[in-house]
């Protein structure tokens, strides 16, 4: 009986180092690639892999591979602190979004926070992304995340693990998922992370494997900066914008693939508000309110100096706009929309 025949009879979907969908790049590490990798996911390119044996799989596995890209070849790695502070979250939101756009599969490992927020982004606008989990695929953790593990489902993404079933996670599963995040990508993103914020482990694989570290900048006074600017002084590129990174896989791309552009565009959306700001129907309190808010996000006091106005008339004013969907409130800071 050959393995591919073997594989479907212990119905396991698993990669094996030495089989041709396993992650090329991965198996690169050399001894820290898993030996196998049990995956859950509809991918086209491999979905046919228990329905064909031997040279006929072989076969349709290539031909589908001409057709498109694999879901692995251009991976970009984006991690961030568990406790993403409102501007953590606006830039996992804006930057990520606009790299999935732009044909980038990001990989991240599914845990709250930076993960949570990288793997929605990328759902948010139909990209593929892929779960690694610290745990076996059939275990969803955290629990209250099974929407968000349905939604990389369902929009073609993977979810990925070392180990089979339900396995339990353990302390040192986290760490050891990390390096498969890494592993994967060509790069890595990080967008957020205190001075020991895991990310932190996935960015120390990504210089061992030799892997292009970018880190979004944050302020030199808040402690949940502290990591990414420590990353930034040791070398990490300086990400303000999603060209930083898309330029990189540009002249990183592989030309030689048929079915792969070797140009990738930033699709670049205006922030719902400002669209709304340019109609002439719009107040001007409300005009003068967004293009404060463009600058930074501002609480309702520093809102009613800035615009020389009365807290109660400004209070109302916002209401409505959160209402009609312009601004929203995190905290007590109000924020420009992008829908």
């Amino acid at each position: 009986m050959d393995k591919f025949k073997i594989r479907k009879a212990n119905m396991n979907n698993v990669f094996y180092k030495d089989d041709p969908e396993y992650p090329e790049l991965l198996r690169r590490i050399g001894k820290e690639a898993p030996k196998q990798l049990y995956f859950k996911g509809s991918c086209p390119e491999f979905s046919s892999r228990f329905t064909l044996k031997g040279s006929d799989a072989s076969r349709k596995i290539q031909s589908v591979r001409s057709k498109q890209p694999s879901i692995f070849e251009n991976c970009l790695a984006v991690v961030g602190s568990r406790r993403l502070t409102s501007y953590g979250q606006r830039i996992a939101q804006d930057l990520v979004e606009e790299l999935a756009m732009a044909g980038l599969t990001i990989v991240s490992g599914f845990m709250y926070g930076g993960d949570a927020a990288a793997h929605q982004a990328t759902v948010k606008v139909g990209g593929r992304t892929i779960a690694i989990m610290p745990c076996g695929i059939e275990r969803i953790n955290p629990e209250y995340q099974k929407n968000l593990y349905d939604e990389i489902l369902k929009n073609n993404g993977l979810i990925i693990s070392e180990y089979q079933g339900d396995s339990h996670p353990a302390l040192w599963t986290y760490p050891q998922r990390n390096r498969i995040v890494a592993g994967l990508s060509k790069a890595v993103l990080v967008l957020e992370a205190g001075a020991k914020s895991g990310s932190l482990i996935t960015a120390s694989y990504a210089k061992k494997f030799k892997r292009k570290i970018f880190a979004v900048p944050g302020s030199i006074i808040s402690s949940m900066s502290k990591g990414t600017n420590l990353l930034i002084k040791e070398g990490a590129e300086v990400v303000t914008e999603a060209k930083d990174v898309l330029e990189y896989y540009d002249s990183h791309s592989d030309s030689s693939d048929p079915g792969f552009s070797s140009r990738f565009i930033p699709l670049k959306r205006e922030p719902y508000a400002f669209q709304k700001f340019r109609n002439p129907r719009l107040g001007e309190l409300e005009k003068q309110i967004i293009k404060e808010l463009g600058r930074e996000p501002l609480g309702i006091d520093e809102l009613s100096r800035n615009l020389e106005i009365s807290i109660s008339e400004l209070g109302a004013k916002l209401s409505f706009m959160q209402i009609q969907g312009l601004i929203s409130q995190t905290g007590n800071k109000y924020y420009i929309n992008n829908k």
